[in-house]
This record gives C-alpha cells, structure tokens and sequence, in this order.
C-alpha cells in the first residue's frame, strides 16, 4: 500500500491543498484518492455552510456512504478525539461514520483528520445534533470533511491462513495475561466473573475446540458492559476479524451468527464495528498486532499500542484475537 509522502493530493476544484507527507506523520497508511473519484465528488457535493472543506484519510470501510448520495445523520456521540455520526439508509438500514483526531485510535469506520485533538478541532457538536453524509464529504455543524486520501482498514495477510510466530504468539499470550498466571484469572471490567461467567463458558469452549459453544457465548457477552463499545463487544469484535483475517473455514458464519444476535441488543456504534470486523475491517492497532505476529511489524509495540485503546477496549480485542488464535489452531488442526 503506497502511502501519499510523494503524491499531491488535490481536495478542491478552485483551491488546491497540497497534503505531502501529513498523513504518514499522523501514522495512517494511506491510498491515493483516485482522480475519477474525485471529479464525481467535486460533481456531487453540495457546497459546505460557510466552512472550508477539512481534508482527511478516510477508510475505505466507509467509502460507500461517503461518494454515495448525501443522507442525514445525527450526532451520536463527541468527544475531543472523535465524532461518531448515526447515517439513516435505505428502507430502514443505518450505519455510523467517525471523524477522528490523528491521535484517536484508528477505527474502520473513520475519516482521520491530518491534526491532534490538542487543537480542539472537534468540540462544541452536541450529542443529537444534524449532520449530513453523503457527496465526498461529511458536514456537522460548522465542519466539512473531505475524503482527501483513503485507507484500507482490512489487513493483507501472506497466505490464505498466515502462519503466525509461535514466539510472537507467546509474547501476546504473556502480555495478556501475565506470565505464569492461569489463564482462568483474567478478568475485565463490566463482566461477570467466576466460573459461571462468560468469560470462563468461553475458554472452556476454547478448550474443548467448540466452536459452536463458543458461538452460544455470543448471548451471554453482546451488549454486556459499560460504554458505547460494551466489553463483551469487544471480545467478540476480537474473535470474528481474527477469525476472518486468519482464514477459519467457519469465520463467515461465526460472524453472521455475532451480527444477528447484536441486532437489537447493542449500541449502534458497536454494532456497526461488529459488521466491519465480519469483513475483516479492523482498527490501525489491531492490524499491527496481527503483523506483528507474522513478522511484518514489531510486536512488542503493537501490543502495547493495542492495549492502550481505551480503559477496556484493547484488553477486550486482545482477548478475542487470543481466543480467535485458539480456535484456529484447536479445531483446524488435522485429526
């Protein structure tokens, strides 16, 4: 994936930005945005209410919605590193779009801004508040964000089922758990514990290479947590991108079976990253761990990284990617 160091990219059709080498020091991989594209946005988009057109990094896991006609959206939530946006669709279908700050995790369903929160480029858009998606741009309140590059959120692996590093595997297990500790133990906050918690049904469906119990935990973990990404999310979200993005034969239903059952029972922002990690879309961290696992990256700082994302949520997605790893190699080993 070439990243647009050496590629001026041009956001405008009267005023032209030249963006060299910003988002390879925002850490997002990028794709060029592809001239074609950009003459049907510049032919699409509706002019933006008295507010210069922000360029970004967009990920291709939003594309559709983004070049698409331009639909209304809500506000769902805004914070100083992220505005997460409710899109109405078609007969009834809806989805969720991110604007994100460049230090803000990278999730799959983000437009990455080419500038940190410390410039408070995000404050005073309420919860509730309309938005508008749609064009090549999306536009809330007094922000228009423009598609100005484009990042691919779904890892490209070697090999149909990548062999990962049996020591990278180690070091991944150890920094989750704790070196020498029972796997047993470990715990995260918002989830019951004990022996009769999920947690526990799952890695006893691990250990038994059972992947449908493993699934009927599923039940027990959607919606289950504090916070607009619930732990028990979290770990599932983990388990189906790593599923996917380790080739399982039965990632797909797997996945669909997740999907289903969190229809209804989930905050939509979760809800919308389950979809994306059924596709193997997964956020910048945790595709650098799984790179790191295959020798294409350093693994020690990708898990660190990883872990960071939030009081919960990195634990949680190093979870699922551990307990997608057993699973793999428990119930696709040759008998």
């Amino acid at each position: 994936m070439r990243a647009i160091d050496d590629t001026t990219v041009r956001t405008g059709t009267s005023d032209r930005v030249a963006l060299r080498g910003q988002a390879a020091r925002a850490g997002v991989p990028t794709i060029p945005l592809p001239r074609e594209s950009a003459r049907a946005t510049a032919r699409t988009a509706r002019p933006a209410r008295a507010a210069t057109a922000v360029p970004a990094a967009a990920s291709t896991g939003v594309a559709e919605l983004l070049r698409g006609p331009v639909r209304p959206a809500r506000v769902l939530l805004s914070s100083p590193t992220a505005v997460y946006l409710h899109v109405t669709g078609e007969r009834g279908c809806s989805d969720v779009v991110g604007i994100l700050t460049g230090d803000a995790p990278r999730l799959p369903l983000g437009c990455i801004l080419f500038r940190p929160s410390n410039g408070r480029p995000l404050v005073g858009l309420p919860a509730g508040a309309p938005a508008e998606v749609g064009g090549g741009r999306v536009a809330v309140g007094d922000l228009a964000v423009s598609a100005a590059a484009w990042w691919d959120p779904r890892p490209r692996l070697p090999g149909g089922r990548p062999a990962l590093l049996p020591e990278g595997v180690r070091q991944l297990r150890n920094t989750l758990y704790g070196e020498g500790v029972p796997h047993s133990a470990f715990t995260l906050p918002g989830l019951p514990t004990g022996p009769g918690g999920p947690l526990a049904a799952l890695r006893g469906a691990v250990r038994r290479a059972d992947l449908e119990a493993a699934l009927r935990t599923a039940t027990r973990l959607i919606g289950v947590g504090p916070g607009l990404t619930p732990a028990g999310d979290d770990v599932m979200a983990g388990t189906i991108a790593g599923l996917v993005l380790l080739g399982h034969p039965s990632a797909e239903r797997f996945a669909a079976g997740v999907c289903s059952l969190a229809a209804g029972r989930t905050t939509e922002l979760s809800g919308a990253l389950l979809r994306h990690a059924a596709a193997g879309r997964v956020s910048a961290e945790y595709a650098a761990v799984l790179r790191g696992l295959v020798g294409e990256k350093l693994l020690a700082p990708a898990v660190e990284r990883l872990l960071a994302t939030g009081p919960v949520t990195g634990r949680a997605l190093a979870l699922g990617l551990c307990t997608a790893i057993d699973l793999v190699e428990r119930t696709t080993r040759p008998r």
